[in-house]
């Protein structure tokens, strides 16, 4: 490939939204956030055309300005998806990119009164302000969603939790059977605590904020499982509640309870009938995640099985960083899907 951009066959629109469920949020973080909306060739062509569209969700600590990057030898995804569109690989689609980022790292896009009611941002604000300026077809069955980590994880629940919203997911390694991605990183998060923070949360904020993020080592597991308690068992008055001992990592069982809740795996049976309403499932996980999010993956699929649900399962040789060349095949994916 080329290492520089080259001139897009359709376009870009850098917008923002201000929202009213992120007002005041408890983090203090901005109510007004970016949108970006990739709009395919041909949109201007036919005034009366409407198409399907595609929400784009990100992994933790993403920013929506990141969706640019690129890595060595490889275009962006923005690149990416011109692509597949321009060369008509794919039947026409918009493409929302949403931000739900926090200053914790993210929102695992659900609501919590620890960082703010992002779930309600993404399937009541953010859909609403698309069909608003574009011709989308505004109808659930015309919608999907597609992340990766926790942006999977956000793929995975938002359509069970909002099927009126959705009918078509795509879960890149995305969050899911708990007691495999996240169980083994508590121990790590207390010894870290002990050795560096006096065991104390507080003190490891006041240092991470103080210096360039992850210029620790054990920055990111600290951060990752303060985050993902703020989102899955945070008390109605925005108290964090981890689910382990700070002292010895001995879990907490009412508190980890709260979390296998949230789980995809445990989340199947019990929206069993929003499940079978979609028109298309996606999911996939490297054979080498740091996280074991492919055996997280597979479990999901048993589970689909389970309940009688087709879905398209893709388990591939990598790890769980720089899969990024997955998107476009489940983009194309969704998008024929939605286009029927």
């Amino acid at each position: 490939m080329q290492p520089w951009s080259r001139e897009f066959t359709g376009r870009v629109d850098e917008l923002e939204i201000e929202s009213e469920v992120l007002r005041g949020n408890a983090l203090g973080d901005p109510h007004v956030r970016p949108l970006w909306v990739y709009v395919p060739p041909g949109y201007d062509d036919d005034p009366q055309r409407r198409f399907p569209c595609v929400y784009v969700i990100q992994g933790l600590t993403g920013q929506l300005d990141m969706w640019r990057n690129r890595e060595a030898f490889r275009p962006s995804y923005l690149e990416n998806i011109d692509e597949l569109f321009g060369s008509g690989e794919a039947p026409p689609a918009l493409v929302a990119f949403v931000d739900c980022w926090t200053s914790l790292g993210g929102s695992q896009f659900l609501n919590s009164p620890a960082t703010g009611r992002y779930q309600d941002f993404l399937c009541d604000e953010v859909v609403a302000f698309v069909d608003g300026r574009y011709r989308t077809i505004p109808d659930r069955d015309h919608r999907g969603i597609q992340g990766k980590s926790s942006g999977g994880y956000g793929a995975l629940v938002t359509p069970m939790l909002r099927a009126d919203v959705f009918s078509a997911l795509a879960s890149h390694a995305g969050d899911a059977l708990f007691e495999a991605c996240y169980l083994p990183e508590f121990a790590k998060s207390v010894r870290a605590l002990r050795e560096k923070y006096g065991g104390s949360y507080d003190r490891f904020w006041e240092d991470f904020r103080a210096r360039p993020a992850f210029s620790k080592e054990e920055d990111d597991v600290l951060l990752n499982d303060w985050c993902m308690a703020a989102c899955y068992s945070a008390d109605d008055d925005g108290t964090v509640r981890l689910p382990f001992e700070v002292a010895t990592g001995r879990l907490i069982d009412e508190v980890w309870r709260r979390w296998l809740d949230k789980d995809p795996v445990r989340m199947v049976p019990r929206f069993a009938d929003q499940l079978r309403s979609m028109r298309a499932i996606w999911l996939d996980g490297g054979t080498r995640d740091e996280w074991f999010l492919d055996n997280g993956a597979v479990a999901v699929s048993k589970e689909l099985e389970a309940i009688g649900v087709e879905h398209t399962l893709e388990l591939f040789d990598a790890g769980h960083m720089a899969i990024g060349y997955r998107y476009p095949r489940s983009l194309a994916f969704l998008a024929t899907a939605l286009a029927k």
